[in-house]
């Protein structure tokens, strides 16, 4: 069978396949509500079903997976308001984390709602609703429905930002036509990096460039001056460090650093901020039963002086963890999950550590530790060094903050060129016609 007759047959299998699979859906997403995963309050809009008014006029659609992926898209969303005031936006979000988050950080007027799960009645319902003029989705999120009922309609869909990882190069390579048939909805492919170039141009993407990382033009992570202040009051120039955005296995890493050190270093804080905060409980009671004296931000249990973990289990917080500790080791590197973002913290003055697991950022992570911006460690051992080294070393501190900021200053100019590419796009999509209320 030809490979184009071949693709099309396993797309209209999956097809078949979401129209019987409604009911095990339902309930799969009834047990992630129980877990708390989904917001029963809103899980209607995963089947495609909004409570909120479309507004009249073109409307462009944002999606971004997860909290990473909708704060890069922050800075493009202030862009877009000011530059196409006429355009109405929709961001969507597939997590409850990402959704509170929005909820703070969106502006007014800007719409966010949950992304419809992948079945042909549920992208329908939200398409429906929605009329989108142009969809810009964010890294990754490939979801076969969505993607061609939208195109099929057609709606104009950019990836933005770009990123396939060498482990899904490899496994996508397996299934190179049906990737090639996805990746084919999209009128234009920004990579975020060269690399992720090289495998999106391999895998047949369409228009594919490399302007920068859109995650460059983040501006720098918020904080509450009130709570920064205070908090640096109750701390009282105590030596301190941080384990940010941190997976399983990480946390009683970052413990057994706090021991190795406490002794040269009284009255160190080592502060731990989960990449998932429903995990802090958890990590709080485990770290209790080895012994150690550990404070839970969730629980509002303050930071006295004889705490050694605070665990800082809150979301939207990070910027006020950057702000209080100067070393700080980007979590999801020590364990093989790819690592978090090490440019956050390089924008906001700290000295950035990071283990050998950064496939999720490997070029700024190679780019930053050749600038100095960043140092790596192999193991708890290494982190021990390397934290302790920094700690008790104001000059080496003070050096490689000053390089991290440099490298992100660098940077910063990459939305321009995003913008730049996406204008013809967003052109279009202002022009279109204007699309009319539902009765």
């Amino acid at each position: 069978m030809p490979t184009r007759h071949l693709t099309g047959s396993v797309f209209a299998l999956y097809r078949l396949i979401g129209l019987a699979a409604g009911p095990l859906v339902r309930r799969h997403m009834r047990q992630r509500c129980a877990r708390g995963r989904e917001d029963p309050a809103r899980i209607a809009e995963r089947f495609g079903r909004s409570g909120t008014r479309r507004p009249p006029g073109a409307l462009v659609w944002i999606h971004g997976a997860s909290i990473g992926e909708s704060l890069s898209a922050l800075p493009m969303i202030d862009r877009l308001r000011a530059d196409w005031p006429s355009l109405n936006l929709l961001v969507t979000t597939g997590t409850v984390t990402s959704a509170k988050l929005m909820a703070e950080r969106l502006p007014a007027g800007v719409v966010h709602q949950y992304l419809p799960v992948d079945l042909p009645a549920a992208v329908d319902r939200f398409l429906d609703h929605w009329r989108p003029a142009l969809g810009l989705i964010i890294e990754s999120e490939l979801w076969p429905s969505l993607l061609l009922r939208t195109r099929a309609r057609g709606i104009d869909l950019v990836l933005v930002n770009g990123r396939v990882s060498p482990k899904s190069f490899s496994n996508w390579r397996r299934v190179r036509p049906l990737v090639t048939h996805l990746l084919g909805v999209f009128s234009l492919t920004l990579a975020q990096s060269r690399q992720d170039l090289s495998h999106l141009t391999d895998l047949g993407a369409v228009n594919p460039r490399f302007l920068g990382n859109l995650k460059f033009a983040a501006a720098a992570l918020a904080a509450d001056t009130d709570e920064v202040t205070a908090l640096q009051r109750v701390l009282d120039g105590r030596p301190r460090w941080l384990a940010a955005s941190t997976h399983p296995g990480e946390d009683e890493i970052a413990a057994e650093v706090h021991a190795a050190l406490a002794p040269s270093h009284p009255a160190l804080l080592t502060i731990i901020a989960p990449r998932h905060p429903q995990r802090g409980a958890d990590a709080a009671a485990q770290l209790r039963a080895q012994g150690r004296r550990v404070a839970l931000r969730s629980a509002g249990e303050a930071i006295e002086p004889e705490t050694e973990i605070y665990v800082a289990d809150t979301v939207g917080e990070m910027g006020l963890w950057y702000r209080l500790a100067e070393v700080v080791l980007v979590g999801g590197s020590l364990v093989p999950k790819g690592g978090q973002n090490v440019l956050e913290p390089a924008k906001l003055g700290c000295a950035v550590l990071a283990g050998p697991h950064t496939t999720n950022f490997r070029r700024v992570s190679e780019d930053m530790t050749s600038a100095g911006a960043l140092r790596r460690v192999a193991d708890g051992a290494e982190l021990a060094a390397a934290v302790g080294g920094l700690l008790g070393d104001d000059d080496m501190r003070a050096a490689m903050i000053a390089s991290a900021r440099d490298y992100a200053a660098a940077e910063a100019g990459v939305l321009d060129d995003i913008i730049g590419a996406l204008a013809p796009h967003l052109d279009r999509a202002a022009a279109s016609e204007p699309a009319l209320l539902p009765d």
